[in-house]
């Protein structure tokens, strides 16, 4: 009985044996040509070229992130006399056409009595606001230099949650700084859009808003706008580290593109606040403000919006996005339900902002 252990015990190692020296001969080709077995790609040197690196997508798109300061004067009131006192802001800014408009956030910008440019090349430019939205926190400024480096912009939409992304701007005056991170969550691109931007674990510092957020082909994806901040339990402001946001590149470009040809950005509106109900279609009316384009065409709270235009309705934002891009002036045909009942009201679309009295 030992004998044939012994017998077996061989024969499996004789044909383990083979088995290795055939895989040896197919991974390794110069055993086949006698070279024999060398260690030395246990010692060789990794080259830079196997290095991953995002050097190339920084290239491409850093020379359009530029630097901006905005100049205000603003009076320091003294005990005995008021005296003017010049207040510069720090801000970043994203060259979006070689003709020189520049994307920012408004608030870099806002109440500024002079706005200068520097570009990555050296040159210091002095800007002109075109145009500025609240809504989206957004301003348009156009400047005249040489040679402006366009950053490379998508050609579809496609930004999702875990893109890699790059947070290229100013942050405290340092100069141009690059940060990293992921697409935490992805924002929606329509008018009504107001606060549900891309966010982030990039990190954004002051300075870094109005600056660009690229993929990890440099191509834009957002405009850096700010970080998630909370009151403390003394009522101070303190940042939330991991929480950044940026507003999509297919909504600020649709600003960019209204305000150069309008000079602002037009939104429509009905003066209702709405929700969605849960695993059954329709948009339920849950407020409905005074004088408003609802109010006057009888919408009342607890409606249950089911279609516009004859367009049923699913998502709350998507018909709040469709009433946003409707021009002022247009009369939609709203069909409501109320206690179970179907009633058909005109109502006519009014502009986000304007006064609606009379």
């Amino acid at each position: 009985m030992a004998g044939r252990q012994v017998l077996s015990f061989l024969i499996k190692s004789v044909v383990l044996g083979v088995v290795v020296a055939v895989l040896m001969l197919v991974l390794v080709p110069s055993l086949r040509e006698g070279d024999g077995l060398t260690l030395d790609w246990l010692t060789k040197p990794i080259s830079t070229s196997q290095r991953k690196s995002y050097h190339d997508a920084i290239s491409r798109s850093a020379p359009a992130v530029v630097n901006i300061y905005s100049v205000s004067i603003e009076n320091d009131v003294g005990i005995y006399r008021s005296r003017p006192r010049e207040r510069t802001s720090l801000g970043s800014g994203v060259i979006m056409t070689e003709s020189g408009y520049i994307l920012t956030c408004n608030h870099v910008v806002q109440n500024a009595d002079s706005i200068v440019v520097a570009v990555q090349d050296g040159q210091i430019l002095e800007a002109q606001i075109v145009g500025t939205d609240q809504y989206t926190d957004l301003a348009v400024l156009k400047v005249k230099g040489e040679n402006l480096h366009k950053i490379p912009q998508p050609e579809s939409e496609g930004v999702e949650v875990g893109d890699m992304v790059m947070a290229i701007g100013n942050p405290f005056d340092l100069g141009q700084t690059v940060t990293h991170g992921m697409v935490s969550r992805a924002g929606r691109n329509g008018l009504s859009n107001f606060v549900d931007f891309i966010q982030t674990d990039a990190v954004l510092n002051q300075g870094n808003s109005g600056g660009a957020l690229v993929d990890s082909n440099g191509t834009l994806v957002g405009i850096t706008n700010a970080n998630f901040q909370v009151r403390d339990a003394r009522n101070g402001v303190r940042n939330v580290d991991g929480i950044n946001f940026a507003v999509p590149y297919e909504l600020a470009k649709r600003v960019m593109d209204e305000i150069i040809t309008n000079g602002k950005v037009v939104r429509g509106q009905l003066g209702f606040i709405g929700g969605e109900l849960r695993g059954r279609p329709g948009v339920i009316v849950t407020a409905v403000a005074k004088q408003s384009p609802a109010e006057k065409a009888g919408l009342k709270p607890n409606d249950i919006i089911m279609a516009i235009n004859g367009v049923r309705l699913e998502s709350a934002s998507k018909t709040l996005d469709m009433i946003a891009e409707t021009k002022p002036g247009t009369t939609l045909n709203i069909e409501v339900s109320r206690n179970g009942k179907s009633i058909d009201m005109d109502v006519t679309v009014a502009e986000l902002g304007a006064s609606q009295a009379g």
